[in-house]
Formats: C-alpha cells, sequence, structure tokens
C-alpha cells in the first residue's frame, strides 16, 4: 500500500509560508524550552513529519522530555505525534524506544483523568503494531467498567478494533461486550457495544435486541438508528426472518428521531410490499417533509416518495395519499413545490382529482395579491400548468377550473397569464360545451388585461369563438371601450392643445384658498388643476399599446374584426345592420391605420402591419366565399391540428415511460430461487448501506458497456513517453464534483529514486484538493499516485503537471520529467433536459454568451448529421420527430440540456444541404450555441467541432 492510499485519521492545517526549522533547534526547544516553547517545537516536529521528513535523532528526545509531561495540550498533540512516526525499522521489526511509550499508555489507560483516559483509547484504535498493543490488554479491558461513559464508550471502540485487527489479542471480546451491554445504561456506550456486535458476532447481537425487542421504542436514536441496520442486513441476508423483526420496524416509525423515522421506512419498503407497509412508510416521508425545516431534507425524502411511485403496485396505495402529499405545499421552497406538484399530478386518478382541483384552486387564490416572496409568481405558474393538465386529463373538471384561472388574465405577470391564456384556448377548442362560459368571463375580464400579448390572445378567441349576435356585438362595444374614442388622432390632437371635451371639463368646484410662504391668500381654479393630472396612464389600455407603437396588435384586432364581422353578415339578415355593423369595424381599421402613418405614436406603424389591416379591409369590403372561410374555418383547423399533435405526443410519451416501468416477464424466462442464486448475481437485492457508502465514497460500481473501448481502458491517458525514466499513466475517474486521478508510477531505470512526487497544476475551473505524498521507487518498481481535483462548474479544464524526483547517491539537482495535459471532458457534467418552447425562448433572450460555431463535416444526411451532434453533445432535441421529418433540402432543430450544477445550455442548429453542389455535397450551415457562463457556451462549441471533424459516415 502507497502512503497516498494509507486510510487518513486526523487533519491538519499547514500554512504554505511557514519556514522550516532545523533540527538542532527543536531539539532545544523540546529539551529546555517552557510547555508553551515546547507545544510549538512538538507541532513543527509533526507537520515535517507530515511532508515527508524522517527526523530520526528526535524520537528519544520526545520519550525523555516530552513524553513525561502532564500538560493536556502536549498529550494531546503526542497522540498525533505517535500516530505518524514510523515505527519500525527498515527490516519491519518494532523500535526498541517503543517499549517506553508503550509503557507510558499503559500508565495514561490508569489516569484519574477520564479525558486522558478516553483519548489514549480512541489513539489505540489507530494502531496497527499488535506488539505494542497486548501488553496494553488488561488495562484495556479494565476501562470497561470505569465510571465515566466517556472511557466506556471509548474502551468498547478500541476492543473492536483490535478484535477486527488482531483477534488472537483478545478472542473472548464478543462475550465480552455482549456482557457489558446487558449491564450498560449509557446510550452512546449501548450504541457502540451494540454496533460492535453487528459486525462481529451478528448472533450475539440479535439475541440481545430479542431479549428488549418490546422496549425499542424506548431506546436512544443513535442505538435505534443501529438496530434499523442490523435488522435491514439480517432480513436483507435471511429473508425467513423478515416476520420476526417487521413488527420492530413499525414501531420505530413512531420514533421522535427524524433520522430513525427515515431509515426505518426506507427498510420497510424494502423489506414487505404490503400495502399497509408501503402506505405506513409513505405516510412517515410525508410527515418528515411536513415537519422537517431543511429544504434539502424535503428534497431528499420527497425523491424516496418518488422512488416509491415508480413502482406499479406500490402506485396504487401512493394515489390514497395524494392529499396528504398535498400538504407540503404549505412549505415555501419553489423546488420541493415543484416536485409535489409533478408527484401529485402523476398520481392523480378519477376517485381524487375533485379534491386535488379544490386544494389547488385554494392554493391559486392564496397566490393572489401576494408579491412579499420572489417566487410566488412562479408558483402561480406552476398552479395554472398543474390545473391545466388535470382538466386536459380530466375533462370534467374544466368547468370547475376556468372561472378561477380567468381572474389571473388581468394579472401583471405575463408568465402566469400566458399559461392561463394557452389553457383556455385548448379549453375552448377541445370542450364544446364550456364555450359560452369562457366567451362570458373573457368578456368580464376583457378591459382589465394589462399586458398587449395576453391583449393578443384574448383578441383572438374572442374573434374566434363568439357566435351569437349578442355575443359580436359585446366583443364591439369591449374593443370601443378599449379604443377609445375614435377617429383616434383628432382626438389626440385635440388633447395635445388643451380642448377639453365635455365629459372631460371639470364640475365646478369651490375654488381653493391657499396661503403663500408670505402669509398672502391666493386662489386655484379647479378647473386649471386639472389639466397636469391628465396622464398617459389615463388612456384605455388598447389606445395606450397603440401610442407606445405596438401595432402587431392592430393587426391582431383587425383580423378579429373581420372575423366576427363576416360571421354577424351570416347570422343577421337585416342588410342595413350587416352594413352598419362592417362599417364600423372598418372605421375602426381605418383610423388605427391613419394613427400609425402619423406622427403621434412613439414608434410608425411597420409595412407588415399595414398590409394586414388593409387586407382585413379588403376582405370586409369584397366579402367572398373563399375569404370568409379562411378566415373562419381554416384558423380553427390548424389550431385543432396542432393541438392534436400534442396530445399525440403526450400520450406517446406516457406510453414510453408506463413501458419502462411495466416489468415484462418472457415465457421461457428461467425462474430464480433465492436458495440457489449466487451472491453476484442477486442484483435486484443489493444491500442498500452498503451502496450509499460507496457512492458517498465515490465508488459507485458503474455498469460497463459490452464495448471494450467504452471501458475503463478507454479513459486512461499515457502522461509521459516510453523511453523516459519514469512512465507515467493515469485514470480518469469522474464522480459527480470531483475526479479521481489513479496514476501509474513506473521506475524504469536501475537506481532507487527517491522523494519521488507527483506535482499537479489545474487551468480552468477545477482545484487540487490535497497535494500527493512522495514516494521512494526501487529500481524498475511501480506505484499508484491518487489525486484528488475538485470541479466548480461545467467547463473544459486541463490538469498540467510534472514528476520529481531525487536518485539515490546522485550529487546532482533534482531530475524532471515534464507530463503531457490531462484535458477534461465536459460530457461527462452534461445530461440531456427538456423545457417548454416559451422557456426556451425565455432563456435564449435572456443569456448574454453566444457562441456560433460553423458545420464543417462530411456527413452527406441531415437527420444524421443531427443525430450525430445529439449523441456527441448529450443534448435533447426540443423539436417535435414530426417537424424534422420528411426531406426539403434544410433542417432546423431546438436543443436543449443542463448540466449537474444546474447550468443551462442551449443551441440552435440550422443546417442545409446544398442540392446543386450533387447528391454527395456535405451538409453546411451553422450552430448557435447560448448559455449563461462563457465557460459553457465556449466548451459546448469546442466539443462541436472536434466531434464533427472526428464523424466517419
Amino acid at each position: 500500500m502507497t502512503a497516498a492510499e494509507n486510510v487518513c485519521y486526523t487533519l491538519i492545517n499547514v500554512t504554505s509560508d511557514s519556514e522550516p526549522p532545523s533540527e538542532v533547534s527543536l531539539k532545544t526547544d523540546l529539551e529546555k524550552g517552557e510547555i508553551k516553547a515546547k507545544t510549538e517545537a512538538l507541532k513543527k516536529v509533526i507537520i515535517m513529519i507530515l511532508n515527508g521528513e524522517k527526523l530520526p535523532g528526535l524520537l528519544m528526545t520526545i520519550i525523555r522530555f516530552v513524553l513525561p509531561l502532564q500538560d493536556h495540550t502536549i498529550k494531546k498533540l503526542l497522540l498525533v505525534f505517535w500516530e505518524i512516526v514510523p515505527k519500525t525499522t527498515p527490516d519491519g521489526k518494532l523500535l526498541q524506544e517503543m517499549i517506553l511509550v508503550c509503557d507510558a499508555y499503559r500508565k495514561d489507560l490508569q489516569h484519574p483523568n477520564e479525558f486522558i483516559r478516553g483519548s489514549t483509547l480512541r489513539f489505540l484504535c489507530k494502531l496497527k503494531e499488535p506488539e505494542l498493543l497486548e501488553p496494553l490488554m488488561p488495562a484495556i479491558r479494565a476501562c470497561l467498567e470505569h465510571r465515566h461513559s466517556y472511557v466506556r464508550r471509548n474502551a468498547v471502540l478500541a476492543i473492536y478494533t483490535i478484535y477486527r485487527n488482531f483477534d488472537n489479542l483478545i478472542p473472548d471480546a464478543p462475550e465480552l461486550i455482549h456482557d457489558f451491554l446487558v449491564n450498560e445504561k449509557d446510550a452512546s456506550c449501548k450504541r457502540n457495544a451494540f454496533m460492535m456486535l453487528i459486525h462481529a458476532d451478528q448472533d450475539r447481537a440479535l439475541d440481545y435486541l430479542s431479549t428488549c425487542i418490546d422496549q425499542v421504542h424506548t431506546f436512544g436514536d443513535i442505538l435505534q438508528l443501529v438496530i434499523v441496520e442490523l435488522i435491514y442486513k439480517v432480513c436483507h441476508a435471511n429473508p425467513s426472518e423478515r416476520a420476526r423483526f417487521i413488527r420492530c420496524i413499525y414501531n420505530l416509525l413512531q420514533s421522535s428521531s427524524p433520522a430513525v423515522k427515515y431509515e426505518a421506512a426506507g427498510t420497510l419498503v424494502t423489506l414487505s410490499s404490503a400495502p399497509t407497509a408501503i402506505k405506513a412508510a409513505a405516510q412517515c416521508y410525508i410527515d418528515l417533509i411536513i415537519k422537517e425545516s431543511d429544504n434539502n431534507v424535503k428534497l431528499i425524502v420527497l425523491d424516496r416518495l418518488i422512488e416509491l411511485k415508480e413502482h406499479p403496485t406500490h402506485e396504487r396505495v401512493l394515489q390514497d395519499l395524494v392529499m396528504d402529499i398535498l400538504r407540503v405545499l404549505s412549505t415555501p421552497d419553489l423546488e420541493v413545490r415543484k416536485k409535489t406538484l409533478q408527484l401529485a399530478l402523476d398520481l392523480v386518478s378519477s376517485r381524487n382529482v375533485e379534491e386535488l382541483v379544490i386544494v389547488l384552486k385554494k392554493e391559486v387564490i392564496k397566490t393572489n395579491n401576494v408579491s412579499e416572496h420572489e417566487d410566488t409568481d412562479k408558483y402561480r405558474q406552476l398552479l395554472v400548468r398543474t390545473l391545466h393538465s388535470c382538466s386536459v386529463r380530466f375533462p370534467d373538471m374544466a368547468a370547475n377550473v376556468i372561472p378561477v384561472l380567468m381572474e389571473f388574465l388581468s394579472d401583471t405577470n405575463e408568465a402566469a397569464a400566458a399559461d392561463v391564456l394557452e389553457f383556455v384556448r385548448e379549453a375552448i377548442q377541445r370542450f364544446d360545451n364550456l364555450r359560452p362560459l369562457v366567451i362570458e368571463k373573457m368578456l368580464e375580464v376583457f378591459h382589465a388585461i394589462k399586458t398587449v400579448k395576453i391583449y393578443r390572445g384574448a383578441l383572438w378567441i374572442l374573434g374566434e369563438y363568439c357566435s351569437t349576435k349578442e355575443d359580436i356585438q359585446s366583443v364591439m362595444t369591449e374593443v370601443r371601450r378599449s379604443l377609445g374614442e375614435i377617429p383616434i388622432v383628432e382626438n389626440e390632437i385635440k388633447k395635445e392643445t388643451g380642448e377639453v371635451k365635455p365629459e372631460d371639463e371639470v364640475s365646478a368646484a369651490p375654488a381653493q384658498k391657499l396661503v403663500t410662504e408670505m402669509g398672502t391668500y391666493v386662489t386655484q381654479s379647479a378647473l386649471s388643476s386639472s389639466r397636469p393630472s391628465k396622464k398617459e396612464e389615463d388612456r384605455p389600455p388598447l389606445r395606450g399599446f397603440l401610442m407606445d407603437g405596438d401595432f402587431y396588435v392592430a393587426a391582431c384586432l383587425a383580423t378579429t374584426l373581420t372575423k366576427v364581422a363576416l360571421r354577424y353578415v351570416d347570422i343577421v339578415q337585416d342588410k342595413k345592420r350587416q352594413n352598419s355593423f362592417v362599417a364600423e369595424a372598418m372605421l375602426i381599421m381605418v383610423t388605427v391605420l391613419h394613427l400609425g402613418k402619423s406622427s403621434l405614436p412613439k414608434k410608425p406603424i411597420t409595412d407588415d402591419d399595414v398590409d394586414r389591416i388593409s387586407l382585413c379591409l379588403k376582405v370586409l369590403s369584397e366579402r367572398s366565399p373563399l375569404m370568409n372561410d379562411i378566415f373562419n374555418k381554416e384558423c380553427r383547423k390548424s389550431l385543432s391540428h396542432m393541438l392534436t399533435v400534442r396530445l399525440e405526443e403526450e400520450k406517446l410519451s406516457q406510453k414510453k415511460e408506463s413501458e419502462k416501468r411495466n416489468v415484462t416477464v418472457q415465457a421461457d424466462d428461467p425462474i430464480s430461487f433465492m436458495q440457489l442464486t449466487a451472491k453476484n448475481e442477486m442484483t435486484s437485492k443489493e444491500d442498500q448501506f452498503q451502496l450509499s457508502l460507496l457512492a458517498a465514497m465515490g465508488n459507485t460500481q458503474r455498469k460497463e458497456a459490452a464495448d471494450p473501448l467504452a471501458s475503463k481502458l478507454n479513459k486512461v491517458t499515457q502522461l509521459t513517453g516510453f523511453s523516459d525514466p519514469v512512465y507515467a499513466e493515469a485514470y480518469v475517474h469522474v464522480n459527480q464534483y470531483d475526479i479521481v486521478l489513479d496514476v501509474l508510477v513506473v521506475n524504469q531505470t536501475s537506481d532507487t529514486l527517491q522523494n519521488c512526487t507527483l506535482e499537479l497544476a489545474t487551468l480552468g475551473d477545477l482545484k487540487l484538493v490535497e497535494k500527493p505524498s512522495p514516494l521512494t521507487l526501487a529500481p524498475h518498481d511501480f506505484a499508484n499516485i491518487k489525486a484528488n481535483v475538485k470541479v466548480a462548474s461545467t467547463e473544459n479544464g486541463i490538469i498540467f503537471g510534472n514528476i520529481v524526483y531525487d536518485v539515490s547517491g546522485a550529487a546532482s539537482d533534482r531530475n524532471c520529467v515534464v507530463l503531457s495535459d490531462i484535458h477534461i471532458d465536459i460530457m461527462d457534467y452534461i445530461q440531456p433536459a427538456s423545457c417548454t418552447d416559451a422557456e426556451f425562448r425565455q432563456m435564449w433572450a435572456e443569456f448574454e454568451w453566444e457562441n456560433k460555431v460553423t458545420v464543417n463535416t462530411n456527413i452527406v444526411d441531415l437527420n444524421d448529421y443531427l443525430q450525430h451532434i445529439l449523441k456527441s453533445t448529450n443534448m435533447k432535441c426540443l423539436t417535435p420527430e414530426k417537424a424534422l421529418s420528411g426531406f426539403c433540402g434544410f433542417m432546423a432543430a431546438n436543443l436543449y440540456a443542463r448540466s449537474i450544477f444546474g447550468e443551462d445550455a442551449l443551441a440552435n442548429v440550422s443546417i442545409e444541404k446544398p442540392i446543386h453542389l450533387g447528391p454527395e455535397a456535405p451538409v453546411t450551415g451553422h450552430i448557435r450555441i447560448r448559455a449563461k457562463s462563457q465557460g459553457m457556451a465556449l466548451s459546448l462549441g469546442d466539443k462541436i467541432n472536434l466531434s464533427q471533424k472526428k464523424a466517419n459516415i
């Protein structure tokens, strides 16, 4: 085992700028200095030994002058010193001086102070020399009967580690600890003793547990956690024991400790799949989420609930708990609410959808006029989307939801209002019976809409679905109300010149008497004070949009008026009324055109909007059947087709999800008998405690691909040449937030290399955690050095460095071998993700970093190139397959991915096939990448550049 792989017990912070002291000055301080000087000198000795210095001459000095001292700080430092100092000669025999040290520690184990006894026992857990431990065994046993719990619990730990490493020193340890456990009253001592029995003698642990199984709920939480672990391990190894312990686990679900409840619920789910067990565990998880204040805990426990839902049989049990899950919405954190709503939506069924909608409606009303929390708007948006999904899946609910949601069309938050509008549009198209209700509510809130985007959508809905004479006249009334007096230009000029219309005149109010600074009275008329108060905000909403220069809404208004006028002509037979209505619609369009051409608006009307309004005027003047058909039938067909396609896509994705979750068993599949299954084949029965420990240590066993190129060998990087005196290669193991470099160093010379050190540096958002320890390499020997690098963001990083060493016996300076650079691939941190088109457009507008990559490839097919880019960048294509199918010579697609650090990456692929260059001509075009950080945009661009050149199709 190399120095870098030795188990580390003690971490010591060292200031890098301190000068290393000489051995002579340290010896003087240790021999003749005061307590304070000796303490400082001992600290320096420890740091020097940690840095690779040997200092053999100081060993006897410390034994003679420092070991006999009774100062607690020095005793604590000495424990660290004896832990790290070499205790054996080069041939592996114990140093003679260590006998004196052993005697000193025997005295410390009998010291009247409990702290010295306890800390000495903790130190003995770290010793790996049985010759040192053997004389101390009687003293360690005696500490089990000490009056203080600190000494007793450390004595148990010392006995456990000694038994685990050298069981011949204390062969009766399990029996000794079992007797100790029966008589012990302190919780921490019982926990340590019980933990030892679990690992050393499980049968004795079970015997003890069976004697006190009814009192488990009265134990301390630290002991309860260990009991849960034991029950899990026993039932995992021997499933027939489940019935014996399941009642105990049920009792532990009522524990006062959240940690015990969490572990007990997790264990219960693995031990039993009975509906009562699943329900009890899920209820326990929900209580934990509600009662725990830490949002991270809430998210972790929510993930466990989501895992439960993935199992088809468990899902039915969880469906009954939807209302309990919705209690979690009381948490203010948006991420928790988002996961909760998604879980509730996945679990909702026809039995509980009504209750779910009632709760969500209450939550929506709560968010109204609440602006103290920054996430309120986003939460409202989430609620609207959830209600939307409920109404689509359960159409009977739509009638209850629409009246509440339509109040939010007048909301200042455009995102939530846009979601409501999208929902209303889908509802009015799908559910004919709701149309009168939607039209009525829309006309009620129409005048209060504040944002132009929502106004345009509301106009479209009213124009498309108003079919009765009364509704059409109401639309015209609302439009006139929203536009103000027409013609607009004349009205605005009159306002500018101060000609006040009769309705704006201020009624004769009593003249006010004001007092000036000098004390004299002045009279102020009511009329003169009313003029400056007439602000732009007093304008009707539609006129306000037009005066701001937003004439796209005017084009939408023209289309709406054309639709309702053509429909009015079909409904009403009276020619006079027909002409009157059409003339009014044309007058509104003309006055808007006039306004656009004048200099009054902030921005003039665009040519596109002029063309659109002119076309609508022409359609109304001619009234041809073809145009009537296009305006009143084709538009609705397009919407219907779009909604049908979207519904098909949702059903397809749901079907894929359900297929993933359904466990299909073939008729000829072999039957697995647990008794006949080899241990390495029990894949579905992995030890959860062991898995979580491995995950925490970053040693998760990933399933390697069958292709040998995709295995570990593919990640080995050669760092030096074969002819270099020192050959090095590194295996780059990427965990979530750190990178482990496992470097193999081979001495290719016939000399002994001393102080062989791997020196590394990083470029980019990488940080080296610790400096690798120096090694001594025998001739033609090899060793492994591990180095940890922390990663802070998704960016291409480079690790570079060299290996320096001294040749034994040579007088020359240190030798140096420069290493090749290790490039860290960002693809390990990027994962495909999905978002809505609206979110994609919003992020595209917000992200400031853009990288434009020119397509330079030898791929000749557009779809093949897109698939190749998706594969090499880990991004997901948001553009539906139907939009990409067929061949028309060009292709545009939106891609999206998210890093494990929560960074978003967007890409737009615009490519074409130059047909005039022949069928074998390669694809051309551009890929535009946008990201919030510069590193992400540049790194993704580099990745695309590298991968598109490598492709061989």
